[in-house]
């Protein structure tokens, strides 16, 4: 059916063609076949190591074009993943609680601390007995208190220590420690995206264009590191003049004729833009308007227009008005 359909369209064309008569461009509009630019950018600043394909190559979608130098983006997922494994350990400690050892170690901590404050206590009080009789100064015995205070504080550590570990872990600090090891995973996530766009891949199927850059050189982040041609049937940008324009909406079919092709290709209309190119409008007489070109696009859908050249001219003649 479809074929029926494309030799109805090419045959009226033809006749709708041989009635506009010889030397007249009514419905004609010229331009190129184009196929979708695509650009592709570095986003580290670092040189080129490895390029693994030639202008012209054919790619598919993945493959990899270029390879950045990696090693200082290695250094930094081997930072970031050492970072998260001291997270994970702290996390798995907590979560386990204290050891039976850690827990006996403070009761002999905190039995130490309230002897040696006995020990101060009995001191400053001999040293309150002296100071009365005055066989000692006022000096030694505030020393004897000083003495008495740090011990007495050093016993409160040591308590607080070992009722901490006898509780085990609170839950606040479960939360924050879990926080910190999200918060590393997420570095090494980064860390490794980052790695991975050391290498250039093509986005989709195509031809590479252009490979500005050659080994050991380092374009700038943003710069263009390669340029590629979407794969896949092009499309005619052409000018349609303003007298053809006000028949024109989008869908509308073509008849568009390649440069050096024998065969007649069909296409749709895709876009036409709603602004003049060359002389804006306001400039013009009204002599002039017949001028003014519109830019537009014309898909060619066809099977047999898949293999066509880039940038070969075309001529597009819109001898039937469709609308979508």
């Amino acid at each position: 059916m479809k074929h029926v359909m494309k030799v109805l369209l090419t045959g009226l064309f033809i006749v709708l063609l041989g009635a506009c008569g010889e030397g007249r461009n009514d419905g004609l509009a010229a331009g190129t076949l184009e196929r979708n630019r695509i650009e592709l950018a570095t986003e580290a600043f670092e040189p080129v190591a490895q390029i693994l394909v030639r202008e012209g190559d054919k790619v598919s979608a993945g493959d990899v074009l270029l390879r950045l130098d990696p090693e200082r983006a290695n250094i930094r997922l081997a930072a970031t993943m050492a970072e998260r494994d001291v997270a994970a350990a702290f996390v798995a400690e907590l979560e386990k609680g204290p050891r039976g050892e850690r827990i006996v170690a403070a009761r002999a901590a905190l039995a130490g601390a309230e002897e040696a404050l006995s020990e101060t206590r009995r001191a400053l009080d001999r040293a309150d007995a002296l100071l009365k009789d005055k066989i000692i100064s006022q000096a030694r015995r505030d020393s004897a208190s000083l003495q008495y205070a740090q011990a007495r504080a050093a016993r409160d550590t040591a308590r607080a220590q070992l009722e901490e570990l006898e509780e085990g872990t609170r839950s606040e600090q479960l939360d924050q420690a879990r926080a910190t090891l999200l918060r590393a995973d997420l570095g090494v996530q980064e860390a490794q995206l980052h790695l991975a766009r050391h290498e250039v891949r093509a986005p989709v199927a195509g031809i590479v264009e252009a490979l500005p850059w050659e080994v050991g050189e380092r374009p700038t982040i943003g710069r263009s590191v390669a340029v590629m041609l979407a794969d896949g049937a092009p499309y005619a940008r052409i000018y349609v003049p303003e007298a053809v324009r006000a028949t024109l909406t989008a869908g509308a079919i073509a008849q568009v004729e390649v440069t050096g092709i024998d065969d007649i290709f069909v296409g749709h209309l895709r876009y036409i833009s709603s602004d003049a190119v060359f002389t804006p409008f306001f400039a013009l007489t009204e002599h002039d308007r017949g001028k003014l070109s519109y830019l537009a696009e014309v898909d060619l859908e066809e099977p047999k227009a898949q293999d066509l050249p880039t940038g070969l001219a075309v001529e597009v003649r819109f001898p039937v008005e469709v609308t979508k």
